[in-house]
């Protein structure tokens, strides 16, 4: 299997080389670096990789507009323009580890999507302060509650995807510019009849760096499950 790695970053210069390096060390794996303009040279240092690990790594530079969602759009529309069997997102901060590849990768075989989940095992979170926590959990009830999403972990942004479900997703479709671009696409995989699949992970807090959460993602967050509910209303 040809699996490539699509990270999207924003300053993560002091991780992004020790994971892609993990990432490399397994054969068959490929890395994706969409760097949103970064101001600490986050695209410079995924350069200096893509240099020393000739084919292995493609670097994107974004310019407009920033967002996790614009990014991930850019990048996974990037993958699917390639040879890639399976695609493979996660964050570069290294809340998730790389070591966890294999197991959804391996998944793959059986669904079409496979979510690293933190909510499978009870709460697999590490260095979290309980109102985030606390936060997560409700948030993952209420987009359940309002999408009937089958899915423990909506909001985990460690996904494998196989490339015929990816291609059915339409990405141009999009407008999410935060984390709610990962209950957007779960769900459009879901109307199309994807496989989900969930493994379990434990995640950790960072280790370099702060959190982009913001008040207006948390926002969007709240209002996309409502909007993703009309739009398939107005779609019947």
């Amino acid at each position: 299997m040809d699996v490539l790695v699509v990270i999207p970053t924003f300053n993560e210069r002091a991780n992004l080389p020790g994971l892609i390096r993990a990432i490399l060390a397994r054969d068959g794996y490929r890395v994706l670096v969409v760097d949103d303009n970064s101001p600490d040279g986050t695209g410079e240092a995924a350069e200096e990789l893509a240099r020393e690990f000739t084919g292995r790594v493609e670097v994107v530079h974004r310019t407009g507009p920033r967002g996790l969602g614009r990014s991930y759009v850019e990048g996974l529309q990037r993958a699917l323009a390639g040879p890639a069997d399976l695609i493979c997102q996660m964050d570069a901060d290294w809340s998730h580890d790389p070591g966890y590849l294999p197991d959804l990768t391996a998944a793959a075989a059986s669904h079409d999507v496979v979510i690293g989940s933190r909510y499978l095992r009870g709460v697999s979170v590490v260095n979290w302060p309980l109102r985030r926590v606390v936060l997560s959990a409700f948030a993952n009830r209420y987009i359940r509650l309002v999408t009937r999403l089958a899915v423990r972990d909506c909001t985990s942004g460690f996904r494998c995807w196989r490339r015929d479900a990816l291609a059915r997703v339409p990405l141009g479709r999009v407008v999410s510019d935060g984390y709610a671009f990962l209950v957007e696409t779960l769900y459009e995989a879901a109307r199309r009849g994807a496989r989900i699949g969930e493994v379990p992970i434990i995640f950790v807090e960072r280790r370099e760096g702060v959190s982009k959460l913001s008040a207006g993602t948390l926002a969007e967050s709240a209002i996309m499950p409502w909007r993703l509910i009309a739009r398939r209303a107005l779609e019947r």
